[in-house]
């Protein structure tokens, strides 16, 4: 099966500028340090992390908001990378995203009817199939059609998420990247609207790149994860096996910080020491060494690959995980 997105070993470096007006800039903030993975049509992909690890800017990236550094992006098998213009904008169609804040995402000068329908009239859909399409959408999400006429300001953050919700799904794509979209939202309301993203996958035969830092909802909602630590990925599988069974020490770490629902479980708390590193001067060898309670001298000097552990496909990125050979460690 030919995935739907693919990215190759995708950098993206932001220039420090110096202070020193005749100074040259030289160093770079590593926000994104060279990840390569791949999305099937139809899954949901979980991108997780700490705040700053770079789960955000590599959503970007993959969307072709922000230009990569170095490396390949491939959208239905075909190289996007160099796409700009209006070939770029053609594209658009078939990606979206779904932004963090319900707050500051949506235009509080417009009515939500014409925020949805905007994408709708850049694209040449006439008039009358924009207003039959806004009333669907709206519905579709849980509002209701008399709500169009009013404003941003008028709604509830969970409406507001609902209606960037309508407004991704109005050129019927067919990849939407979620960019922590329930982060911003009380607990009761996340919960309706993951539900409600679950639902119209279905509906719509969507494909997610969930991007979050709530393992418990990225559990709920993945089909597979992948674990970024300061701007690489460290280990991606299935949820369930990775979940159960993970293989870095940092997914261990983050794993360990889970709330039990059962009280009665006991659970074994991870604590890493120090902080985390800044992305502007990184640390040599394994990013992740100066904090694993499991470090070792190779860690410092030598950085691991990513390779696999387990028969179904899983991999991680550490020197002490043994790699599986012809289903065999």
């Amino acid at each position: 099966m030919t995935s739907i997105l693919e990215i190759k070993n995708i950098t993206k470096h932001f220039p420090i500028k110096s202070n020193h007006l005749f100074q040259q800039d030289k160093n770079a903030l590593r926000a994104v340090d060279g990840i390569s993975l791949s999305v099937q049509p139809g899954e949901t992909l979980g991108l997780v992390g700490e705040s700053g690890c770079g789960k955000s800017t590599a959503g970007r990236v993959m969307m072709k908001l922000l230009e990569p550094t170095s490396g390949e992006i491939y959208f239905k098998g075909e190289n996007i990378t160099s796409l700009h213009g209006e070939k770029l904008r053609k594209l658009r169609r078939d990606m979206q995203l779904i932004f963090q804040d319900p707050y500051a995402s949506l235009n509080p000068r417009k009515t939500i009817k014409k925020i949805v329908t905007e994408p709708m009239k850049i694209f040449n859909i006439n008039k009358q199939e924009r207003l039959e399409k806004l009333d669907y959408l709206l519905e579709v999400v849980g509002l209701n059609h008399s709500h169009k006429n009013r404003y941003p300001h008028e709604f509830s953050g969970g409406q507001r998420q609902r209606i960037g919700i309508a407004r991704s799904l109005a050129l019927e794509p067919d990849l939407v990247v979620c960019d922590e979209p329930v982060s911003a939202l009380d607990v009761s309301i996340q919960a309706q609207v993951i539900n409600l993203l679950e639902k119209l996958q279905e509906e719509f035969q969507l494909t997610y790149v969930f991007i979050a830092h709530d393992l418990s909802v990225v559990h709920h909602i993945s089909d597979r994860v992948a674990v970024m630590y300061l701007g690489e990925l460290v280990e991606i599988g299935k949820v369930n096996e990775l979940y159960q069974d993970p293989k870095h020490p940092y997914t261990q770490a983050l794993l360990s910080a889970v709330p039990e629902a059962n009280v009665t479980t006991k659970r074994n708390r991870i604590i890493l020491k120090g902080d985390l590193p800044s992305p502007a001067n990184p640390p040599q060898g394994c990013k992740f060494h100066t904090r694993c309670p499991f470090a070792e001298e190779i860690c410092r000097t030598e950085k691991p690959e990513l390779k696999k552990v387990s028969s179904s496909g899983r991999v991680a990125a550490c020197h002490f995980v043994k790699e599986v050979v012809n289903g065999e460690r």
